[in-house]
C-alpha cells in the first residue's frame, strides 16, 4: 500500500504541466462559409503550436486538409484528412504551413480555403509560401530572437517546486520504511 502512494506521488510530482494554446475559430463570427473574407481575418491572428482551429459550419460544407499543391490547385482528391459534421478542431501541433479547403464543389475556387503559418512560440510568423509582397514594403523577419531568461518568480517556483518533492520523496520513504 505505501509503494502504491510512494508511486503515485512520484508519478504526479514528476508529470509535465499542461499547456493550453489558443482556440481561433476560422472565419470569426461568420465560420466557414463562403462569405467569409478569409485574409482579412488571418490578418489579425497568429498561429502557435499547441493552438487549435476551431471550423464552424452548415451541411453543405466540410473541411479538407490538404497539401500546398492541392491548396494552389483546390484539389480535394488528395486529402490529408477529411471532416464534416458541422463542427471541426484541428489542433496545431507541429509548426509550419497548414492548408484547408472546402471540397463543394466551386466552393474552393471562390475563396472558401485557408492557409495558416503555425510559429513555434518565439518565432515571426511569415507569408505562405508563393504569396507576393507589395514592392513598396519590406517582407517580414523571420529571424528567431532568443527567450527572455528567466525572471525571479520563475527561479523560485522551480526552488519551490523541488524543495516540495524532495520533502515528499524523503516522507513517503519514511512512511515506506515504517509503516
Amino acid at each position: 500500500m505505501a509503494m502504491t502512494i510512494f508511486t503515485l506521488l512520484i508519478l504526479v510530482l514528476a508529470a509535465p504541466a499542461v499547456v493550453y494554446g489558443a482556440q481561433h475559430v476560422v472565419g470569426g463570427s461568420a465560420g466557414w462559409s463562403q462569405t467569409t473574407d478569409y485574409s482579412t481575418w488571418l490578418a489579425g491572428e497568429t498561429f502557435t503550436v499547441g493552438d487549435t482551429l476551431v471550423f464552424n459550419y452548415d451541411s453543405t460544407h466540410k473541411v479538407d486538409e490538404v497539401r500546398q499543391s492541392d491548396y494552389t490547385n483546390c484539389n480535394s482528391g488528395n486529402a490529408i484528412a477529411s471532416h464534416q459534421g458541422g463542427s471541426t478542431t484541428i489542433n496545431l501541433s507541429s509548426p509550419g504551413y497548414k492548408y484547408f479547403i472546402c471540397p463543394t464543389s466551386g466552393h474552393c475556387a471562390l475563396g472558401m480555403k485557408l492557409a495558416v503559418n503555425v510559429v513555434a512560440a518565439s518565432t515571426t510568423p511569415s507569408p505562405p509560401p508563393g504569396s507576393t509582397t507589395p514592392s513598396d514594403s519590406t517582407p517580414p523577419s523571420t529571424t528567431v530572437s532568443p527567450p527572455p531568461p528567466p525572471s525571479g518568480a520563475t527561479i523560485i517556483s522551480y526552488t519551490m517546486n523541488n524543495m516540495m518533492f524532495v520533502s515528499l520523496l524523503v516522507s513517503a520513504t519514511m512512511f515506506a520504511f515504517m509503516g
